[in-house]
């Protein structure tokens, strides 16, 4: 099958899907397109025990869709960057400490404690993980994907505190996590030791590298930017801002999520007072908000289509069950550690921890890092891959139907029991603007 029909195949589906959710079942629109492309693929399932041609055709449709290099090094660019575009500075600014340390601390910690219990969970399972395995799983299903939660948070009126803290973290451990997971996979694949000298020149060279490199190239956008008043032009330029800088970046192996956060940032904030109308500005926003929708709605059709090419066995499932409970542990010590080392802030409620840890949902990125891990990794006859592919996907399936269909609710019962309540946490946030 050629490219162009492998794309019109998934646009179609995205479509139907989300045709069908607003009609009939309206859930949030993320949540509703996986729900719909998991009972298709269930579907598809039931319908091969009986038609078997039909599920093998179909499978080697999904099969020819690389998720792994479309969306980290296609689709992730402009959905950071779409992102970044509407994140306010100043309120960055105010919330940077929680924001860098979940994002840092928080990515690592998390990372260790994923590594090393599901370490002790695969061997009882009578899986031979090595430990370098379970810390790729580890950092693999560390990064948080904010894209489902952050409209329920908005349609309930939750503080701008909570919106901030939770986008703002989710922009920047995508990248970190990426680092991590990219430079943990050179360890376990090359056969070589930890080497805590090279591994933090990779980090520098990926993390900081990019985020110097996205500053640089949306100066360059930001002058063009400034010097045309045309938002044809103006919008043809963020895309090839996207989409040029994330291709050099992945040449210069720097990391392209952090660029098109940092370079997203820069447009969005300097660019969008100082380089374009107003008349741009709203073309410019429309532009990115149907990029962003659009991209969003293939990518939940294409995690719940995935179902048709993996391996489930009863113990991956288990396997997937037990490391539900891990993950969401981690993330709870991962995020109220920094609380705790930040327990003196007024700008940060720690009553807020547990819509934090259960808000922090899995996407996309997790499964395209654990579908990157090379078949190789089985070569002494242990299915590594399919076991922590499998882990995986129930963690993410479980993260964004579970967590995201309830976190709305949570929400508002939490801040009601709040010591602080929305109504004064948004009076102290008016107090800044």
């Amino acid at each position: 099958m050629r490219l162009f029909d492998l794309i019109a195949v998934f646009i179609v589906m995205a479509a139907g899907f989300g045709y069908l959710n607003f009609r009939l079942l309206k859930l949030p629109t993320t949540i509703g397109l996986m729900a719909l492309s998991l009972l298709f693929s269930l579907s598809l399932f039931v319908l091969g025990a009986f038609v078997p041609a039909v599920a093998q055709q179909t499978r080697s449709v999904i099969e020819q869709f690389d998720f792994n290099q479309v969306l980290l090094h296609g689709m992730l660019a402009f959905l950071l960057f779409a992102g970044a575009l509407h994140i306010d500075l100043g309120d960055l600014a105010r919330h940077k400490e929680p924001i860098a340390l979940l994002a840092t601390v928080g990515v690592l910690l998390s990372t260790l404690i994923v590594g090393v219990l599901m370490w002790g969970v695969f061997a009882l399972l009578g899986f031979k993980l090595r430990f370098i395995d379970c810390l790729l799983f580890g950092a693999l299903i560390s990064p948080t994907d904010p894209i489902a939660v952050l409209s329920l948070l908005k349609k309930i009126g939750a503080p701008k505190t909570l919106e901030v803290q939770i986008a703002g973290e989710s922009l920047f451990n995508d990248g970190i996590g990426v680092v991590l997971f990219m430079g943990l996979l050179e360890v376990a694949t090359g056969g070589n030791d930890f080497d805590i000298g090279h591994f933090a020149f990779l980090f520098m060279r990926e993390a900081v590298g990019g985020a110097v490199f996205g500053l640089a190239i949306g100066l360059v956008a930001y002058r063009m930017l400034k010097s045309v008043d045309n938002y044809q032009v103006e919008i043809l330029l963020s895309l090839a801002l996207v989409w040029g800088g994330s291709a050099l970046a992945d040449a210069l192996h720097m990391s392209a999520p952090i660029a098109m956060v940092v370079a997203g940032l820069l447009i969005g904030n300097q660019g969008r007072s100082f380089a374009m109308s107003k008349r741009t500005t709203n073309h410019l926003d429309l532009f990115w908000e149907l990029v962003d929708e659009g991209l969003n709605a293939v990518l939940f059709v294409a995690i719940g289509m995935e179902l048709l090419v993996l391996t489930f066995t009863a113990s991956y499932l288990g396997a997937g069950v037990l490391a539900v409970v891990i993950v969401l542990v981690a993330r709870l010590v991962s995020v109220g550690l920094p609380v705790w080392l930040l327990r003196r802030s007024e700008r940060f409620d720690p009553s807020m921890v547990p819509i934090l840890v259960w808000g922090g949902l899995r996407g996309g990125i997790s499964v395209a890092l654990a579908l990157s891990l090379p078949p190789e990794a089985a070569g002494d006859g242990v299915p590594r891959r399919e076991v922590i592919l499998a882990t995986t996907y129930v963690v993410v399936v479980f993260s964004i139907l579970v967590q995201g269909l309830t976190v709305g609710t949570m929400t508002r019962r939490w801040v009601g029991r709040s010591p602080r309540p929305i109504e004064a946490l948004k009076d102290e946030e008016g107090k800044h603007h």
